[in-house]
């Protein structure tokens, strides 16, 4: 046990109340009433119906199930509330109404147990909306105490070890996934309504590319193959739109072996779509409108709180370049820079660390890295990437130093990535040889070669607009979580005894 669960007691008092739970689920088996032998129970109606819905349900006879959250004692009568999927109803329950037998079993009951109530719902003296049990069915034991019953569950890192007992005590939680959920439906149905077909790519794959991550690698015995878990699901969705579906996307877990902190979490969801005779432009307006939809679907409002600060979602989204969001905010006008080793050369006068291998284009970025993305609270597309940095964009054709490309940033955040994607195979096989040596140059994240994705567009991609969209981060934004763990059921951690 750990100490943090039930703060308060001791371990002998808890390890006696575990042993007292033991005992009387012993003596129920004894009695031939094995609570873990019920098999179905006749729901008919939900806490919140009953609550909300109560003229309709005074008086009538429902059957609820839940678990046992409060319990008050008061001798021949007692009061419980329970916990069901959708809140708590209270629950009076009186000996002449259950009978001896029933009732001398309901008295040893424990908070966290599973029932099933049946009776009339009704108002009490105090004005309660409750049900006047006329029986109360053990359903399921509870044998370890929930933390609520001392002082709740606070423990952050216990909280996402036992998430079933966080969503258990705590409420709040809850919402937080069944706004997820909503999200996650709302998203589907924006895109099913604009002609968008829902497909599932491989997760096992043999060349990881999509992304600049680090994978993580298996090994398939039957086929004695290596494999990867994917990193992105961009490629095949890609080699789809060569197919001729003109308009897909795609919601799924991607992997990377990577850093963890409140933004970053091994595996996340990902979303992608690609549609086939639009650009880089086409996927902003699409973004952009996707999220003021998701917004007023989910919170009812396009101005959304999110820490300290109110997300203005009503208002144009704001377009800039990387450039001119580096000379904004360093200074710094990269159209000024004749070549690599100038950048190199301000970059040591502006403290700004970097590599050996980087270009241009890479200083670029690391200066919007220090620079710029603690300034993006409201939405922003940062547009026009450098090269260097996008290996699947398209070249702008007035600029072919700087890519077709947008980052969408909100709460200084990145929450979309898109291109005008790249439909040429001569030169996407030069940007995967790139890619290649510097993988040999010891850039762990940098793409391997794909020779049938390079055949796929041989055969020909129409024109294509493409963008990407962590669910996760998305999910943070309109619930105002402050850390990925909390929008995730199960986070990644280290076992305790690792």
């Amino acid at each position: 046990m750990n100490d943090n669960t039930n703060a308060g007691i001791n371990q002998q008092e808890y390890n006696d109340l575990v042993r007292v739970r033991r005992e009387k689920l012993l003596d129920l088996q004894e009695q031939g009433k094995d609570p873990f032998q019920k098999t179905v129970y006749n729901v008919t109606a939900h806490a919140k119906e009953i609550n909300e819905q109560f003229d309709q349900f005074e008086g009538k006879t429902v059957s609820v199930a839940g678990r046992i959250m409060s319990k008050r004692d008061m001798g021949k009568a007692g009061f419980i509330d329970v916990l069901d999927r959708s809140g708590r109803i209270q629950s009076y329950v009186r000996k002449d109404h259950l009978g001896d037998g029933s009732y001398a079993l309901f008295k040893k009951y424990d908070i966290g147990d599973i029932v099933g109530i049946k009776g009339e719902v009704f108002r009490t003296q105090k004005g309660q909306i409750s049900i006047k049990a006329d029986e109360v069915e053990l359903l399921s034991k509870s044998l370890l105490p929930l933390p609520e019953k001392f002082h709740g569950l606070k423990d952050t890192d216990l909280r996402y070890r036992q998430r079933y007992v966080d969503l258990i005590v705590n409420p709040e939680v809850r919402d937080v996934f069944v706004k997820r959920s909503q999200i996650i439906k709302e998203i589907r149905n924006y895109l099913d309504d604009q002609a968008f077909i829902e497909v599932e790519t491989p997760i096992l794959q043999t060349v990881a590319g999509g992304a600049a991550a680090r994978p993580f690698n298996t090994h398939h015995n039957t086929l004695d193959l290596d494999m990867h878990l994917r990193i992105s699901l961009e490629l095949y969705l890609k080699r789809l739109i060569v197919g001729g579906f003109e308009r897909v996307y795609e919601i799924g877990r991607v992997f990377r072996n990577e850093g963890m902190d409140v933004r970053h979490n091994p595996e996340f969801t990902l979303l992608e779509l690609y549609q086939a005779y639009t650009d880089f432009h086409g996927m902003m307006d699409l973004t952009e409108d996707m999220i003021k939809h998701l917004a007023m679907k989910v919170t009812g409002s396009l101005q959304v709180p999110y820490g300290d600060e109110v997300i203005d979602l009503k208002k144009p989204f704001r377009r800039i370049t990387m450039v001119e969001a580096v000379k904004e905010y360093s200074g710094v006008d990269f159209d000024t820079i004749a070549d690599t080793a100038s950048a190199k050369k301000i970059a040591k006068e502006r403290g700004i660390e970097f590599e050996d291998r980087h270009e241009k284009g890479d200083i670029l970025n690391l200066f919007f890295e220090e620079y710029v993305e603690e300034h993006l609270v409201q939405p922003t597309f940062v547009m026009e990437h450098p090269l260097e940095i996008s290996p699947l964009a398209k070249k702008k054709p007035d600029d072919p130093l700087h890519t077709e490309r947008f980052e969408l940033f909100i709460t200084r955040r990145e929450f979309a990535n898109a291109f005008s994607e790249l439909n040429d195979p001569i030169d996407q096989r030069e940007r995967f040889v790139r890619q290649v040596e510097l993988k040999n140059q010891g850039d762990d994240e940098a793409s391997d070669m794909d020779e049938d994705f390079l055949t796929a567009l041989e055969y020909g991609m129409p024109p294509t607009g493409g963008m990407g969209m962590g669910i996760d981060r998305l999910v943070m934004f309109l619930t105002n979580s402050e850390s990925i763990r909390d929008v995730l059921l199960f986070p990644t951690m280290k076992p305790l005894d690792k």
